[in-house]
């Protein structure tokens, strides 16, 4: 199907006059509501203009779609990359309640780990590994609510490798940070909607000076990947105005372990000596 907002919604318009009464309803709501719409589900869709799940259905059909998940998921690629925190307040409002939040937020991060283990491609999960031992110096590039997934790859890698940079907003400026990188490194980016245009941009210089560039990222069509010679997908479909990680935090932990079995005789004699040492300064209770 239309890969752009103007396709999709040009495409309703162009069918509205040979819609049913009902299925006029529903291209009517995407029309105007086309972020919400994107979120919801066919039964919600229905419910909220007044129509079945089922006429819902074969609105999609009539579009082109072969079913429903298939629409909801072009109205998701056009919408995720430029919703606002408000939207996304929204879009909460139709997904969960309060009362259904535990479940309802859980349900979705299994989904996205389901999701997730079915689409990712084993090859390049193993050519990324064999990337970072390559590699004469590691770079880490994640911003604003990716940091947190950079900071935990990088402490962990760390651990294992002598090598690895985290590079983030600090005393010294990003760019200089990487100021020695070369075609003989390696740089993981990090990135997910709504993409961070300082990782974009890091990501750009590394290009200009030959270095591989891996990224763990929601889609081939984002722009990390776009500049990137090996991409690790990870769903992160949202279910609120937090960004579900949870699936690119268990693509990152398979990653470390990937990479410390590689290593294991160097990762035992280092926990044996980070244990000397927490226990030495009482770092645990």
């Amino acid at each position: 199907m239309e890969g752009n907002r103007d396709d999709l919604m040009r495409n309703i318009q162009g069918r509205f006059p040979k819609l049913s009464k009902g299925q006029k309803l529903i291209a009517e709501f995407i029309l105007k509501h086309y972020d919400r719409a994107a979120f919801m589900t066919a039964s919600k869709l229905g419910s909220n203009v007044g129509v079945s799940e089922s006429t819902v259905v074969r609105f999609a059909n009539e579009l082109g779609y072969e079913g429903y998940p298939e629409l909801q998921k072009s109205l998701q690629d056009l919408v995720k990359v430029k919703l606002t925190t408000v939207q996304r307040l929204e879009i909460t409002k139709d997904l969960v309640s309060s009362e259904n939040a535990l479940k309802g937020v859980l349900k979705a991060d299994m989904e996205n780990i389901r999701a997730t283990l079915e689409k990712i491609n084993q090859k390049t999960f193993d050519s990324f590994v064999e990337s970072i031992f390559s590699a004469r110096n590691i770079y880490i590039i994640g911003l604003r609510s990716s940091s947190t997934l950079a900071d935990f790859f990088a402490f962990y890698l760390n651990l294992i490798l002598e090598n690895v940079k985290s590079l983030n907003h600090g005393i010294s400026d990003i760019f200089e940070q990487m100021l020695k990188i070369s075609d003989e490194d390696l740089i993981i980016g990090i990135g997910f909607p709504r993409y961070s245009n300082k990782t974009i941009e890091v990501l750009d210089f590394a290009k200009e000076r030959g270095t591989k560039i891996c990224v763990i990222t929601d889609s081939l069509l984002s722009p990390l990947a776009a500049r990137a010679d090996l991409s690790l997908i990870a769903q992160s479909n949202m279910a609120s105005f937090v960004d579900s990680l949870v699936a690119p935090m268990s693509v990152i932990n398979a990653l470390i372990i990937a990479v410390g079995l590689k290593k294991k005789d160097h990762v035992a004699e280092t926990f044996n000596t980070l244990e000397d040492i927490w226990k030495r300064y009482d770092i645990y209770n």
